[in-house]
C-alpha cells in the first residue's frame, strides 16, 4: 500500500491558487479508482480537516494528521521534518515550491513558477532570499518536479538547474468538482471588464486601469471589477489612480470573495483582462473562458502557450491597444462571438482529471523507484 505525506497548509483559511490546486487534486485522488489502496496524509497547523474534503470514494484514502505551529518556514523546516520521519511515507508532495531541508522520503514539488528566481527584484529582500534559497535545495533535491507549462520547464532548469528531465510539465484545469455548470453566452453584453488574481506589478493593473479608461471614451458606461489582495511593493493605491484617471465611479475592488461571488463575478463580466509579463500559467483567464467570457492577455510566450487562440493578445505596455481590444470585444459583436467560440475550444482542452491522473503518475512513479 503507498502512503504519501502531503503539505497542506495551503487548505486553511480562505484557499486561491494552490491551495484550490491541491484541493482539486485530493478530491480526484479521491474518488479515482486507480488511485485506491494508497493512503494520503494531510499534513497541517490546522487542528481539522476543511468541511467536506474528507469523505469517502473508491480511490485514495485521506487522513488528517494535525502538525501544532505556525505555517510558515520555521513550522515547515523545524516541525515537520520529525513528524514525517514519524509516519512511514513512501513519498513527499509539496504542492508550493518548497520543502523540509532534512526531508528522508523521495520528493516530488510543485513550482508553479519561477518568477522569484527569474525576477528578484520584485521581491522583498528578505523574502526572496529565503525563498531562492529553499525552493532551489527542493527543486535539485527532488525526484521530479512538477511544473504547468514548457515555459516554466525551460525556467526551472534556467534558473533553477534542475535538470529537464527530472520536470514534468502537467497543465491545470478549470472544471471544478464544486463549480456549477456554466451558463450559456448571454445575448446582452455587460459592459464591465473583470481582473482576477493577487495584485503584483507583474500583472500591470495601472495598465489594465488606463486601457479601460480610454475604452470609455467609445462605451462611456465601461466599468472595471478587480478581485484580488493587493500585494504590490510598496503598495500602489488604486483608489487614488482610479480618481486620475476618471473611474472613480467606475471601479471597484475587492480582496476576496467566497466561490460563490467569484462565479457570480465572471457569469455578470463582459470582458476579462489579465495583463501579465510573467507567469508560470495563468488560471483566472482560463475561469473566464469557462464562463463565456472572451478574453484580453498580454502577449508572452506562456500565454500564447496556454490559450493559443482563445484569447486576443496585447503588446506590453500598450494602453491603446488594451482599448482596442476591450472595445472590440464589447461593442462590435462579430468580434465577441468569434473570441468566445475561441475561447470555448481552448478551455475544452483543459480537464482536472487529466491533471489529478497525470500527477498521481508521477507519485506512483516516484515511490515505485522509475524515477531516478
Amino acid at each position: 500500500m503507498m502512503r504519501i505525506g502531503v503539505d497542506a497548509r495551503e487548505l486553511a483559511g480562505h484557499p486561491t491558487g494552490v491551495g484550490r490546486y491541491l484541493r482539486e487534486l485530493l478530491q480526484r485522488w479521491q474518488r479515482d479508482p486507480a488511485c485506491a489502496g494508497a493512503t494520503l496524509t494531510l499534513c497541517s497547523p490546522e487542528s481539522a480537516a476543511p468541511a467536506g474534503l474528507l469523505s469517502a470514494g473508491t480511490g485514495a484514502r485521506l487522513q488528517w494528521h494535525h502538525v501544532p505551529g505556525v505555517a510558515g518556514t520555521w513550522w515547515e523546516q523545524m516541525t515537520l521534518p520529525g513528524v514525517i520521519a514519524s509516519q512511514s511515507l513512501d513519498a513527499w508532495f509539496a504542492p508550493a515550491y518548497t520543502a523540509p531541508l532534512r526531508l528522508r522520503v523521495p520528493l516530488v514539488v510543485a513550482m508553479h513558477d519561477v518568477s522569484f528566481a527569474a525576477h528578484p527584484e520584485w521581491y522583498a529582500w528578505r523574502h526572496g532570499v529565503r525563498l531562492r534559497a529553499v525552493a532551489r535545495w527542493s527543486a535539485r533535491k527532488a525526484a521530479r518536479v512538477v511544473t504547468l507549462t514548457h515555459f516554466s520547464a525551460s525556467e526551472i532548469t534556467r534558473h533553477l538547474g534542475v535538470p529537464p528531465d527530472r520536470v514534468c510539465v502537467v497543465p491545470l484545469a478549470v472544471d471544478y468538482m464544486d463549480a456549477a455548470p456554466a451558463a450559456p453566452p448571454s445575448t446582452t453584453v455587460p459592459l464591465r471588464v473583470l481582473f482576477v488574481g493577487s495584485i503584483f506589478e507583474r500583472r500591470h493593473l495601472p495598465l489594465l486601469m488606463e486601457g479601460v479608461a480610454r475604452a470609455r471614451q467609445a462605451v462611456p458606461d465601461l466599468a472595471l471589477e478587480v478581485i484580488g489582495d493587493n500585494r504590490t511593493t510598496p503598495s500602489l493605491d488604486f483608489d487614488t489612480l482610479a480618481a486620475s484617471l476618471g473611474l472613480q465611479d467606475a471601479f471597484t475592488l475587492r480582496a476576496y470573495v467566497s466561490d460563490q461571488e467569484l462565479e457570480a463575478a465572471y457569469a455578470s463580466a463582459g470582458a476579462f483582462a489579465f495583463l501579465s509579463s510573467y507567469e508560470g500559467f495563468g488560471l483566472t483567464p482560463l475561469e473566464a473562458m469557462r464562463h463565456h467570457v472572451p478574453v484580453v492577455v498580454m502577449d508572452t510566450p506562456v500565454a500564447r502557450e496556454v490559450y493559443g487562440d482563445g484569447a486576443r493578445y496585447v503588446a506590453p505596455n500598450d494602453a491603446g491597444g488594451v482599448s482596442e481590444a476591450l472595445v472590440a470585444l464589447l461593442a462590435h459583436p462579430d468580434d465577441r462571438q468569434a473570441a468566445i467560440a475561441a475561447g470555448d475550444a481552448t478551455v475544452a482542452r483543459y480537464r482536472w482529471e487529466a491533471t489529478a491522473g497525470a500527477t498521481w503518475q508521477v507519485l506512483r512513479d516516484v515511490v515505485e523507484g522509475r524515477a531516478t
